[in-house]
């Protein structure tokens, strides 16, 4: 096989980012926006030892499960990587990427799986947006999102995945550039005012936020930008400049300035008030975390007599939805600014079942040892690389009766399965959600117990 080949390849499955797979000659070859059953004329992009890509030159012919994509950018936006895919082909093709890496890496054959909780409604879900902004080669403004792997804008007046609202704060926000006067910035000379349009919805309450992040304090024309947004933006309650003058690519600064309205809009999750400011953390898919909790929830089968102990619990949402169910609540997390509004959302809440430890894992076993204190059950919500396997033998050491293992990998999850099921903690069930439609991230739940000797 070489560069810019042309072969016929039949669409077998499909990677981790979403990619078609097929095989050429034994040699596997990924393809974007290819799927399962298509049969293709491929060109030849790059060859590797063990495996090529390519892209789509012709379908020859079309798998049952490919639509025409809906929306202009698909091709060219690091957003979406299944839209030209039914969604019935999106859930199964998830579902297979978890049980492939639970019976590959795992080792497990036999697990019970529940089948992948899709989503209601797989269009206009997320809840937040960030919008590079910058200029085009003919001096146009350009917003929307990156081009995948690049920093490359891809203008984008609407998105399929987001509220009507987001696309309203959009086109008052291109009005008003204009007036201000203000330009884009831009990264290769630090040059330039205007980062990032950052915006924000409570599903719930239907409040808005818009920020700008700024390379400065502030921008010109404030009052004209604030008026435009009050008159095309429903739900607005509040309009804000961060503040970025890192030659960095972190989206926000540390400082924010509220220019109109309040720091805060206000969403309810699982029956709870959080308060979302630029900085805070929140699940971008809310009635979908709804799900995902309530079937933590399920698994982790709370009588109201347990001490649960929530691992990486960022601003407490997961521990805090269950702190009704359970007799305490110990919320661990090393990032202080979270635990900070961990303690404000419990308080909100008039949750007084629960406290919030800022420390790593293995401190806070030292501390809850020290108090003599066991929990019963353990959440644990890892970032995508998972766990250390020293925090794995911290949590076996603590002897909880049950695990709750989130996870938003497969293949770091089911290498963390094994450890723990050798270390005496056993997979009893495993349920798949998708909490990001249209993208290729698949989350997952799973109840592990205790071997009993």
């Amino acid at each position: 096989m070489k560069k810019n080949e042309l072969v016929e390849i039949t669409i077998t499955g499909y990677t981790a980012e979403g990619s078609g797979v097929g095989r050429w000659n034994g040699m596997a070859v990924f393809i974007p926006m290819a799927a399962v059953g298509d049969v293709l004329e491929v060109r030849i992009l790059k060859v590797a030892k063990t495996h090529a890509f390519g892209k789509i030159e012709r379908i020859l012919s079309p798998s049952p499960a490919r639509i025409e994509p809906d929306c202009p950018q698909f091709a060219q936006c690091g957003g979406c990587v299944f839209r030209h895919i039914r969604y019935e082909e999106e859930l199964r093709a998830k579902e297979q990427r978890v049980r492939d890496a639970v019976e590959r890496i795992g080792g497990f054959t036999n697990l019970p799986f529940r089948p992948i909780l899709g989503a209601l409604q797989p269009d206009g879900y997320r809840n937040k947006a960030q919008l590079p902004i910058g200029r085009a080669k003919d001096g146009s403004l350009t917003m929307g999102f990156y081009a995948h792997h690049s920093h490359r804008i891809v203008n984008c007046p609407s998105c399929k995945l987001q509220p009507p609202s987001f696309q309203a704060a959009m086109e008052a926000f291109r009005a008003w550039v204009p007036l201000s006067g203000d330009e884009p910035y831009e990264e290769a000379t630090s040059k330039g005012r205007l980062r990032h349009l950052y915006l924000r919805q409570a599903e719930a309450t239907g409040e808005a936020m818009a920020c700008v992040v700024v390379n400065g304090n502030g921008v010109h024309k404030e009052d004209e930008l604030v008026r435009l947004l009050r008159e095309n933006v429903p739900g607005l309650k509040s309009v804000m400049v961060n503040s970025n003058r890192e030659r960095t690519n972190v989206v926000l600064g540390k400082k924010n300035r509220v220019v109109w309205g309040q720091d805060h809009i206000t969403d309810r999750l699982c029956g709870l008030d959080f308060h979302i400011s630029p900085l805070s953390f929140y699940q971008v898919n809310r009635t979908q975390a709804e799900r995902l909790y309530q079937q933590a929830a399920d698994y982790a089968g709370l009588t109201g007599k347990e001490t649960v102990l929530d691992l990486y619990c960022g601003t407490g949402t997961i521990g805090l939805s269950m702190a009704k169910k359970a007799k305490r609540v110990i919320g661990v997390e090393v990032v202080a600014p979270a635990i900070e509004d961990a303690h404000k959302n419990a308080e909100r809440n008039g949750i007084v079942n629960a406290e919030f430890l800022c420390a790593d894992a293995a401190e806070a076993a030292a501390k809850l040892e020290a108090r003599g204190e066991r929990p019963d059950v353990i959440i644990i919500d890892p970032p995508r690389k998972g766990c250390a396997p020293e925090l794995l033998h911290t949590v076996v050491q603590m002897n909880p009766e049950r695990m709750v293992y989130v996870s938003c990998d497969p293949a770091t999850l089911a290498r963390d399965m094994r450890i723990l099921a050798d270390l005496g903690y056993v997979p009893q069930e495993l349920t798949p959600v998708d909490m990001f439609p249209r993208t290729a991230h698949v989350e997952t739940v799973v109840l592990m117990s205790k071997v009993k000797e």
